[in-house]
């Protein structure tokens, strides 16, 4: 027997450390027809990624608690599992002052529903 894994949602790795921003972030995966998953620093979004193989994308805030900030993250992320899309948000920083992976995307916060979905099923393909 062969599985499908068409029909199986995307993993999407939420990294925010506020739960208010974190939970409307996982609605929007949702919204978008994904699967969610969430971390509260970088060290949390690694243990979950050495654990799991089947995240597609991860979006990640940039300033959080922690010994590595979003970039870090994105830079770490990127190095061990090329694979991963990664879209950055940050409600202080702006894109020119960002050093970024390649093929990596900047949100500005607030966080547009319909700009984030858009930018998921681009990155990862509709649900």
């Amino acid at each position: 027997m062969v599985l499908d894994h068409s029909c199986i949602p995307a993993v999407v790795l939420i990294v925010e450390d506020e739960m208010i921003l974190r939970m409307r972030a996982v609605d929007m995966v949702e919204d978008a027809g994904y699967t969610p998953l969430e971390a509260l620093d970088a060290a949390e979004a690694v243990a979950i990624l050495e654990s799991r193989s089947d995240v597609a994308l991860m979006c990640t805030d940039i300033q959080m608690p922690g010994q590595m900030d979003g970039v870090g993250l994105a830079h770490a992320v990127h190095l061990r599992w090329p694979a991963i899309k990664i879209i950055v948000v940050s409600g202080q920083l702006k894109l020119p002052d960002l050093d970024l992976p390649p093929l990596s995307r900047f949100l500005g916060k607030p966080l547009d529903a319909v700009e984030v979905i858009a930018e998921m099923r681009d990155m990862i393909g509709h649900a």
